[in-house]
């Protein structure tokens, strides 16, 4: 009989993505890259791991088709190498379980004090089409909770008043610490490498990047994965009510011609923090470093790069003091080349957006234009997972430099800011932040004497 600390009823599978072939010579685990040859397998080794082929099983399951042959340390060395998923059942139920997707870290040879075992900072509770999920960034695997009465656990075993039994109590706490999901108390706080880093960051930039947890492109990048289920959105976003207030285009021959070099531009690009408000920027310069840095092209491109051609950035002027232009929140259409009004300056909304603005000015000064750059998300959701936003984010860079150096060569100040208010931009443009959020800010003017 197989010896398993998990209870009997605990069924073991091999994990998404393993496949084991079987040979009257042994057997190999395939999971490319990672592969494993067993060698030295009797009979009813081989008749187990037949047994795991056909689907889940419980150690009597295995032990039965073994026929009496010890399989002890075969089902040690798949369930710790990663091999197998593991749901733990008792009382005819789903507990919780296991699912790998890379290599277990060797299991801890002693259990964290009852008294100081607490959830990692960094491990998230969701729920997805299955059920609850537990995930960490840095762990090895998934650890699904199919009875929610575990869900008190979480809170650290002296604080759980769950009514399983406590062997499976036990087991679970013993498991949440095997896969990096207990910690002994603030040890994440005392290294500047785990203080430094939170939850929303570390889990963003692991799950929008190749790893242990995605080693194929199946759901993972540009797979398209809405073709046939939704409509793409179109590539123009719907224009605002209201006339178009057109805008002169520069005339980029003449540009050509007369601009800086490109290595004049990238080495005289600053960011600025202070603007002449006597002499501000011109409704015609504010058109020009549009066209420059922000148009739709003739061909559907834009003067920056976008992944998959989505071009999903849309730009909102928020204008304070434009010679030439009253004051007010407009929305750039970069196909006519033309701003249409949005929502009046001294509205709340849009007050509160120009206020964001004072930690990046110098003495707290109000901006003459503010660039709030959003993102209709979906135009790239409907093509890549994992990656979407992502790929947003890094989009609204290559833009940030696009209107960086453009606003160099004109000879106007710019500074882009690190952050924006985006419950003051849902508001004061009244759309729909899974539809169309805000990624992005960058302030514009003519630089101080």
């Amino acid at each position: 009989m197989l010896a398993s600390p998990y209870p009997a009823q605990t069924r073991f599978a091999l994990r998404a993505g393993v496949t084991c072939l079987t040979t009257p010579a042994g057997a190999v685990l395939l999971n490319p890259p990672r592969n494993e040859k067993l060698t030295g397998l009797g009979a009813g080794a081989l008749q187990a791991l037949k047994t795991l082929n056909q689907g889940p099983a419980t150690a009597a399951e295995m032990a039965t088709a073994a026929a009496g042959d010890d399989i002890t340390g075969l089902m040690r060395k798949l369930t710790d190498g990663g091999w197998l998923a593991v749901t733990v059942r008792d009382g005819g139920r789903d507990l919780y379980s296991i699912r790998p997707f890379a290599q277990p870290a060797p299991r801890p040879e002693v259990a964290l004090p009852t008294w100081s075992a607490t959830l990692s900072k960094f491990a998230v509770l969701h729920r997805d089409a299955q059920g609850f999920v537990l995930e960490h960034p840095r762990s090895w695997c998934d650890l699904r909770i199919h009875d929610p009465r575990l869900l008190a656990l979480l809170d650290g075993p002296l604080a759980a008043d769950s009514p399983v039994a406590a062997a499976v109590k036990t087991q679970f706490m013993a498991d949440l610490q095997w896969c990096g999901f207990l910690v002994d108390g603030d040890e994440e706080e005392h290294e500047f490498t785990t203080r430094s880093w939170n939850a929303p960051d570390l889990w963003f930039h692991r799950r929008s990047t190749l790893g242990a947890r995605t080693v194929t492109w199946d759901d993972f990048g540009p797979t398209r994965w809405a073709e046939g289920k939704f409509p793409e959105l179109p590539a123009r976003r719907a224009p605002f009510a209201g006339d178009p207030i057109f805008l002169p285009k520069p005339d980029l021959v003449a540009l050509r011609v007369g601009d800086p070099s490109l290595s004049a531009a990238l080495e005289d690009r600053v960011s600025t923090r202070a603007f002449d408000d006597s002499a501000p920027v011109t409704a015609a310069q504010l058109g020009e470093l549009l066209f420059r840095s922000a148009r739709t092209r003739e061909d559907g491109s834009r003067p920056y790069p976008s992944g998959g051609g989505a071009y999903e950035l849309e730009v909102y002027p928020v204008v304070r003091n434009v010679a030439g232009l009253e004051s007010g929140l407009y929305h750039y259409d970069s196909v006519d080349h033309a701003l249409r009004h949005v929502a009046p300056f001294d509205s709340p909304a849009v007050q509160k957006l120009v206020k964001s603005t004072s930690a990046t000015l110098a003495g707290g000064a109000e901006p003459q234009v503010v660039l709030l750059v959003s993102a209709r998300a979906g135009r790239v959701m409907w093509s890549y997972e994992q990656v979407a936003y992502a790929n947003i984010l890094k989009h609204v860079g290559v833009f940030m430099q696009t209107v960086y150096l453009s606003a160099t060569a004109m000879n106007l100040g710019v500074v882009a800011q690190g952050f924006s208010d985006t419950s003051a931009f849902a508001t004061a443009t009244g759309i729909d932040e899974l539809e169309e959020c805000n990624v992005g800010s960058i302030i514009v003017g003519s630089r101080a004497r």
